[in-house]
């Protein structure tokens, strides 16, 4: 997708057009992205401003989905760099009417805006949209499909801790059947060569996942101890169906991460968590601020991804 040479010798050589999944990046696109994102970290701890790069330029935020994160991230990242923001209501938009999203897309770019920022509920909303408009799209989230962005931050955050992605064991614990993140992680942690283990009720995962080289387990236990990143999935109860799991009681006593289990952790072990966080079921609300919570840096880092990628697909040139 991007230009065969690193962007420090080749400053011009950007992403393409649109950014719809993680499954067809390459791990010279990811590395990429993930410098850049590193560029804009550092300039913010030294305090130093951004170059206007979005100058001029419009980004329309298309959410027919609730969003806190995301969208206000993508936001930010705009603003950061010089560049202005339209945020679209569905609630209050003519898809009342009945208004397809490909016409509101195509009313949105005709407005004159320079990317469309998309999270649908429906799985390939976004690659729909890309292939009627000129206008470049992101996929802030489709269905149970893809959540490109949220993976990109994830490796972010865990390289700016680790310092290094290779290697590292990951263990992913919970809905792992109906959430977008975690397709977009496992392709982006294979992509890395971070190992991968999955963990929750087998009428939560989806077949394949041991063809693709992830090791499946039924519950937590004493091997959680070997896991460098605890990544918890919050329970997507609108896209599920009955039946599912006992109770939530159970749910929690097998998958849930207590101050009991969490002794099972190592001691530079970090929780991650791509949020909304329902607190005392995937995990005991205190913990989300224990010293190996990293949640809310996930958070601070989706502005710096954001950035990259926003710099990376429209400004035309990146600038130092």
């Amino acid at each position: 997708m991007l230009c065969e040479k690193s962007l420090s010798l080749f400053p011009r050589c950007l992403l393409k057009k649109n950014l719809l999944d993680i499954k067809t990046l390459n791990k010279e696109d990811i590395n990429l992205i993930l410098e850049r994102s590193h560029y804009y970290k550092h300039l913010t701890k030294e305090g130093r401003s951004f170059a206007p790069v979005l100058e001029n330029k419009t980004i329309a935020n298309l959410f027919f989905e609730p969003s806190t994160r995301t969208r206000m991230s993508f936001e930010k990242a705009a603003i950061n760099l010089g560049g202005k923001v339209i945020n679209f209501d569905s609630s209050s938009s003519s898809v009342q009417k009945g208004e397809t999203l490909l016409d509101t897309a195509r009313t949105v770019e005709s407005l004159g805006v320079e990317a469309l920022v998309i999270r649908h509920p429906l799985a390939g909303a976004p690659s729909q949209v890309a292939g009627e408009v000129g206008t470049p799209v992101i996929n802030a989230g489709d269905g149970s499909h893809e959540h490109p962005t949220q993976a990109l931050l994830d490796l972010f955050t865990i390289k700016d801790i680790k310092g290094s992605l290779d290697g590292l064991k990951v263990f992913i614990v919970g809905d792992v059947l109906h959430s977008r993140v975690v397709r977009s992680n496992i392709w982006a942690f294979l992509k890395m060569g971070i190992e991968i283990t999955v963990v929750g009720p087998y009428t939560l995962m989806p077949p394949g996942l041991e063809e693709m080289g992830i090791k499946v387990k039924p519950c937590l236990d004493e091997e959680l101890r070997q896991a460098d990143i605890i990544y918890l999935l919050r329970m997507q109860k609108e896209r599920q169906q009955g039946g599912l799991f006992p109770t939530i009681k159970e749910y929690k006593k097998f998958y849930g991460i207590t101050q009991d289990s969490l002794k099972n952790v190592k001691a530079k072990g970090i929780i991650m968590h791509p949020g909304p966080v329902v607190p005392g079921i995937e995990i005991e609300d205190i913990l989300t601020r224990s010293p190996q919570s990293v949640i809310q840096e996930q958070v601070k880092n989706g502005v710096f991804v954001r950035m990259a990628l926003l710099e990376l697909m429209l400004s035309g040139e990146v600038k130092n």
